[in-house]
């Protein structure tokens, strides 16, 4: 937590070496705003210390290190690892081909971004001012598609060793600024202030993916009847001003307070599903009304025939969602390391105490319950008695799968959780 780059840069690959034992095969490096100006210390310092390995970094108004959230701070973190065994690939925007859809990207962008029948993650840092992220995700999912994993990634919250489709695509978009050419986006020695960067990650390890949207369903599940881009004008058949206002109606006090949070609409990803459960939402916010039409607008674009149902969040819906999502992860092996990316909309702003994300993910793989896993009389430091490895930033937008499909978030929490790849060879 250094205020001299140079030196904080230093600190974390010491920490890097110490947890390790050697020099990485990949970083990806997390710095508060104190740091832009000098990014390229990061990059210089970085690449003196581990060599000609992939280093992607970006710029948030917090990072996570261990078990801590670090805001309103100096800091730089780190996500490092030493994966024998494993490809890597870079890219940037520039590397990717002009298309005009989805198809087009399927085909011409997987070789560019490495993808490969053995891939499990492709990583996006991406500036929020620069690149139309909710337009491009269908086309990265597009290009991810076009491969058939191998085992090796569940890309669902599930922890499930089962295999999936295609390697997820996970991420986040800086957050440091909201003003345009102010964030930085790093590969390398190439210092940007615009675009993304991107790391695909693939063979012989496994990748598992937490999203906790942290919100809770009321009402009923409705359909859709009747809507124009962001507009729904009816729901059931009725207007979507006043079935809502019905729904709202029948809650109680506490309920309705909550709402002073937001509501929101969750639509559902997958309707070939019996029924519907909380990972089968896509959260996006109510964004007002229309009295005239009794239509209400939402931050999507809502089709006739979509499921939806409404949903509140609060501190303390928030905090037991990932808690719960989390508690699934005991089932199965710890990981290797963990990469967290939440909103800068959650951590102190919401919980009104520190470290709750992070502190969820690292109590799951805790030796002992509780808050506390130290012994009598020591103090814990939760950047660095951490049961796992575990780095990450606060964004302004969250990258993470729901029902196989990526979607740009917000106030959600990520978890990526890297585990030793226990399929077997193929000859």
């Amino acid at each position: 937590m250094s205020e001299d780059t140079s030196r904080a840069t230093s600190q974390a690959c010491d920490q890097v070496f110490a947890s390790l034992g050697s020099a990485p095969d990949f970083a990806l490096v997390f710095f508060s705003p104190h740091h832009i100006d000098h990014a390229a210390d990061i990059s210089r310092v970085a690449r003196e210390r581990f060599g000609e390995v992939p280093i992607l970094g970006v710029s948030a108004q917090g990072v996570i290190a261990g078990g801590a959230e670090i805001e309103r701070a100096p800091a730089v973190s780190m996500f490092a690892g030493s994966l024998p065994g494993v490809r890597l690939s870079v890219f940037t925007d520039d590397d990717l081909p002009v298309v005009e859809n989805a198809s087009e990207a399927g085909e011409q962008w997987t070789p560019r971004m490495g993808l490969g029948s053995d891939s499990r993650c492709s990583i996006l840092l991406s500036d929020p001012t620069s690149v139309p992220m909710m337009t491009l995700l269908p086309w990265f999912g597009a290009a991810a598609s076009s491969v058939r994993a191998v085992g090796g990634s569940s890309g669902s919250s599930s922890g499930s060793s089962s295999g999936h489709p295609a390697p997820c695509i996970v991420g986040g978009m800086a957050s440091a600024s909201t003003r345009p050419g102010t964030n930085v986006i790093m590969l390398n020695d190439r210092i940007r202030h615009h675009g993304l960067v991107g790391l695909t990650i693939s063979g012989r390890v496994h990748v598992d993916t937490v999203l906790s949207q942290g919100c809770k369903p009321f009402g009923p599940t409705m359909v859709v009847t009747k809507s124009h881009r962001n507009l729904i004008f009816e729901l059931g058949g009725h207007p979507a001003l006043e079935v809502m206002q019905e729904v709202v109606h029948q809650l109680n006090e506490a309920d309705r307070q909550s709402l002073q949070q937001g509501m929101f609409v969750g639509m559902v990803i997958d309707e070939h599903k019996p029924r519907f459960g909380r990972n089968d939402f896509l959260m996006r916010a109510l964004l007002g009304a229309d009295p005239e039409r009794k239509a209400v607008a939402v931050a999507d674009f809502p089709k006739v025939g979509q499921t939806v149902r409404l949903h509140m969040r609060d501190a303390r819906t928030a905090e037991e969602d990932l808690a719960l999502l989390m508690d699934a992860q005991k089932l199965y092996d710890p990981p290797l390391g963990s990469l967290l990316i939440t909103c800068n909309g959650r951590g102190e702003r919401l919980f009104a105490r520190p470290h709750c994300d992070a502190g969820a993910v690292q109590r799951a793989f805790a030796p002992l319950k509780g808050e506390s896993i130290s012994a009598a009389g020591r103090v814990v430091d939760p950047a660095t008695d951490a049961p796992i490895p575990q780095a990450g930033f606060f964004a302004a937008g969250e990258i993470g799968p729901i029902s196989g499909r990526s979607f740009l978030h917000g106030h959600t929490a990520c978890c990526v959780l890297f585990r030793e790849d226990a399929s077997p060879v193929l000859l």
